[in-house]
């Protein structure tokens, strides 16, 4: 056999395993195939993880090679090994109270040993680094000094709490990753290969055709439908950047500048309503709330991501010079028939959030919205054909396999769950942040930016967020922060931690693409995103830009929340209809923080002080025409 009939063959196997986990999932969801939370889930791990294996490689420089080969047999036959065992005995274990054999300890100890290699393929050395740091901690607790000192435990019972029930790899990021979010991505990848890609991105130059920096905004919209559904940021910009990079730079843009509004647009796709990447439905497994609630709660910040990336790049525009694009293209496509024309994805997206408006659960919804899809292609092309059912199967393949390094990063995070749980550690860590801070709130929440993101550096939101949730937002909640607040405050330092340097991987990817120096684009979209690292610290203050206050005090924040993200991006920028003096920026600066701390007085005076800015940009003489 040949080099490429082996290739061939393993690339049809890895589709047809995908193909088989993404089926069975969708019939474990939809109720064709009745099944227990725990069996499910070690069938969920165990099917994963032995197809990541299969898809990734044990290192760069073994890929495609014999010994590559082996390992990853070798990975696969311990992972269904160790998970067939567990299977079998889940309900003894269960039913005696707890009771396990030598067995099931080293099925643990081997399933372990398989979560670690999975996340280290699947997610990078740094993910695999924090999990061992939390893994050894009750080994090494005894010999710590201060808050941190504990009893310590032995390897066994660390090994059994972790691996025999729900506490530990098989707790509730695993449920979720088995249920929400394969569901999610396989509608996804449905409407990714139905052609939704092709109707957002017509869509959104159709709404900004004639505007200034109309690539830049139809740029940021064609990213923010494409990133609400793909939930990756680095993946997003990989398959939306290489679009709109190019155009951006074509109208005038520099490299990292058309680089960095690509990935900061990206980024905020996944804090999107109504899907926003996998990372929401975690927080609503483990807020409690239904995943209305977190929609609800997400809408407000997220119109203030974008309208402030908006804003950003009109004002960038105004400062190049770029003029609006006033030329009309014989041969465009009216915007009805745009939208006709994407009949089936918007009444996809419609039955999505109604049926989750009305109760149902996520994953039933999607169910549903998947099926309206179909259906209303066939309507609209009229044809069943073999084109069709590859389309599905397609989807319902490369949905699982997206999944996959999801899973481990879930499985992996069930680690550190589990070692908190079973130690006391995490409120150790709360504690450590209470006292750092003297019981100040404002300095509580600074140190939990820091380290939110520095923990998020280099990882997956979705993986960002899981360590984030069981060690940092517990310290916030300690200080009667809402539930709710705490957890979208650690949320979105993950989210934008792919664009903060040192480690950037939106910004990276995007400045691959434009062929600008990385560091720049990281630096640059940080600059850009700017606003995002001051909202959070606003809805601690004023719940009403979560939409958790009165109606009176929702209303008030969502106006002055829009004026503050303008008046912080005139600051950034430093022009409004022409460059402005740096005490003009300042003051802007000063008027855009006073506006989103959330307060009447502190409104009135960011309001006050951004007309002063206004007033004085529109009297100097010489304005750039716009």
């Amino acid at each position: 056999m040949t080099f490429l009939e082996r290739f061939v063959t393993l690339r049809n196997a890895i589709y047809l395993a995908g193909l088989g986990l993404g089926a069975y999932h969708l019939m474990v969801v939809s109720g064709v195939v009745s099944i227990s939370t725990m069996p499910m889930r070690v069938t969920h791990v165990m099917l994963a993880l032995s197809l990541l294996f299969v898809i990734k490689p044990a290192s760069k420089r073994l890929e495609g090679t014999v010994l590559n080969a082996a390992i990853s047999t070798g990975l696969v036959g311990a992972t269904v090994g160790a998970s067939l065992w567990l299977l079998s005995q889940w309900k003894s274990i269960a039913f005696s109270g707890g009771i396990t054999s030598d067995g099931d300890y080293v099925a643990g100890v081997v399933l372990l040993l398989v979560v670690f290699e999975a996340a280290r393929r699947g997610i990078g050395l740094f993910l695999a680094g924090i999990t061992l740091v939390f893994f050894l901690y009750p080994f090494a607790a005894p010999y710590l000094p201060g808050v941190l000192e504990g009893r310590g435990s032995s390897l066994e019972r660390i090994v059994l709490v972790l691996t025999t029930d729900t506490q530990g790899i098989y707790g509730i990021p695993v449920g979720v990753a088995a249920t929400y979010i394969i569901v999610f991505t396989i509608f996804g990848a449905l409407l990714s290969n139905f052609g939704a890609g092709d109707f957002f991105f017509e869509l959104s130059t159709r709404c900004t055709r004639g505007l200034r920096a109309a690539s830049a905004k139809s740029a940021v919209l064609f990213s923010t439908l494409i990133g609400m559904v793909s939930g990756s940021a680095a993946g997003n910009v990989a398959v939306t950047g290489t679009v709109t990079i190019p155009i951006m730079k074509r109208e005038g843009y520099k490299p990292h500048q058309a680089a960095a509004i690509e990935a900061v647009a990206s980024t905020g796709g996944q804090i999107m309503p109504p899907v926003m990447g996998a990372a929401a439905f975690i927080m609503a497994e483990i807020v409690g709330v239904p995943y209305t609630s977190i929609m609800l709660a997400a809408l407000l910040p997220a119109l203030l991501f974008f309208g402030s990336a908006f804003v950003v790049v009109h004002l960038q525009a105004t400062k190049l010079g770029i003029a609006p694009n006033v030329t009309e293209a014989t041969d465009e496509i009216p915007l009805l028939h745009v939208l006709i024309k994407g009949g089936p994805f918007i009444f996809a997206f419609g039955t999505l959030i109604t049926m989750m408006l009305m109760g149902y659960s996520p994953f039933m919804a999607s169910l549903w919205a998947m099926g309206a899809l179909i259906v209303l292609d066939i309507v609209w092309r009229r044809k069943i054909d073999r084109e069709f059912f590859g389309k599905i199967c397609n989807s319902i393949s490369e949905g699982a396999r997206s999944v996959v390094t999801i899973s481990a990063a879930c499985a992996a995070a069930g680690i550190i769950a589990g070692i908190l749980g079973v130690t006391g550690l995490g409120s150790k860590i709360a504690t450590l942040i209470d006292v750092a801070s003297g019981g100040y709130l404002f300095l509580a929440l600074l140190f939990t930016m820091i380290t939110s993101i520095i923990l998020g550096m280099g990882l997956p939101t979705t993986a960002a967020y899981l360590i984030l949730a069981t060690v940092v937002a517990p310290a916030l909640v300690r200080l009667e922060v809402p539930v709710l607040t705490a957890h979208f405050f650690v949320f979105y330092y993950g989210c934008i931690s792919t664009i903060t340097p040192p480690v950037a991987l939106a910004s990276y990817v995007a400045g691959g693409i434009a062929g600008a120096d990385v560091n720049k684009v990281g630096w640059t979209a940080a600059s850009y995103a700017a606003t995002s690292f001051v909202l959070p610290f606003a809805f601690v203050y004023g719940p009403g830009i979560l939409m958790q206050g009165s109606l009176l005090e929702n209303a008030f924040a969502a106006v002055t929340a829009a004026f503050g993200t303008a008046a912080i991006a005139v600051a950034i920028i430093g022009c409004l209809t022409q460059r402005l003096t740096p005490m003009l920026r300042g003051l802007a600066a000063v008027a855009g923080l006073a506006l989103l701390f959330q307060g009447y007085l502190s409104g009135i005076l960011g309001l006050v002080l951004f007309s002063a800015v206004v007033f004085f940009d529109r009297t100097k003489p010489k304005p750039i025409p716009i």
